[in-house]
């Protein structure tokens, strides 16, 4: 992390944002054998800029990552194109382009990743509804507020796409599964497709579903998708409070071990802003650094012995 020379009160800030982290006891991620990856929710993240005390926050908790998906960025990349340097020079980023309407909101979907840990693997695109024939046109049959965005990375022997999105806001509950619903078909027809570039998909972002038992959630894992063993816990919520799972982390259970990690939440809020921000109320201090906290887990990235097993597996039946 390249903080450089920084005030007195930044510095005071990141010792203790710092002390928050460890609590969160993430485990190191090791060169080829695991991964960290984490989905964080930024709030308005460059409709207004930020103080230059909370670029360093920010920078502090995605550092401790090797890959972030962040939604709410904005169609301003200032503040992001000031936290990359933090960072430092290995950190580099993916992002879609902004949807520039009122469902859209202007945002983005985008990667932060640490490429001496996991390396951008060619792949990146939005994901757009299946279309239908109609007429002499091929139209959507449906339409995603924001589309999603997907992009290929590779970790050790480990390929694998990240699917991260922004689920449509409001309060029509009917409409947000529906689009949540068309979601998990996308990621299971992807998971099928004879030629698609993985069959690991690794599902983030802000869901909008408020817990696990809510029919949201059922539509989201109708098609196969599962959480992983380290986030099954109820306790995980991703608002401040900890009462909401608006964010998730799911995967396709391929290799399920590879998932059954450790995992969690990074509460960098701990019930008590004023040591980041004292001269902030805890409405000011949301859009200093946000409403959400980052979801995260460890993945095990080296999978040579799965790949031998499907081998034999293929010698022997003959395939």
């Amino acid at each position: 992390m390249f903080h450089g020379n920084v005030s007195l009160e930044i510095a005071q800030g990141l010792k203790t944002l710092q002390g928050r982290i460890e609590k969160a006891k993430i485990p190191a991620s090791k060169l080829d054998e695991t991964l960290n990856i984490a989905t964080w929710n930024i709030r308005e993240f460059g409709k207004k800029r930020r103080t230059k005390a909370a670029l360093h926050y920010i920078a502090e908790i995605i550092g401790q990552f090797d890959l972030v998906a962040i939604v709410e960025l904005r169609d301003n990349l200032a503040d992001l194109q000031q936290i990359l340097p933090i960072l430092g020079p290995y950190w580099d980023a993916i992002y879609s382009d902004a949807i520039l309407d009122f469902g859209g909101n202007r945002e983005r979907v985008c990667y932060v990743y640490d490429q001496r840990a996991v390396t951008f693997n060619g792949l990146a695109a939005e994901a757009s509804p299946p279309r239908k024939k109609r007429g002499k046109e091929y139209l959507p049959e449906t339409s995603w507020w924001r589309a999603p965005y997907v992009a290929s990375f590779k970790s050790g022997n480990f390929d694998f796409l990240a699917f991260t999105t922004h689920v449509r806001w409001g309060d029509d509950n009917s409409k947000r599964q529906e689009e949540i619903q068309g979601l998990a078909n996308w990621i299971y027809a992807k998971m099928n497709e004879p030629n698609g570039e993985d069959k690991d998909i690794i599902v983030m972002g802000d869901f909008n579903i408020p817990n696990r038992n809510d029919p949201m959630f059922k539509a989201l894992t109708s098609r196969g998708l599962k959480l992983p063993a380290a986030l099954i816990a109820d306790e995980f919520g991703s608002n401040l409070a900890r009462d909401k799972r608006y964010d998730q982390i799911l995967h396709s259970p391929r290799i399920p071990e590879n998932f059954a990690n450790a995992g969690g939440v990074l509460d960098f809020y701990c019930e008590d802003h004023k040591p980041l921000f004292p001269d902030l109320d805890k409405a000011q201090f949301t859009y200093q650094l946000s409403d959400h906290l980052p979801m995260w887990m460890q993945i095990k990235t080296d999978i040579d012995g799965f790949v031998l097993d499907q081998l034999i597996q293929r010698k022997r039946s003959g395939s």
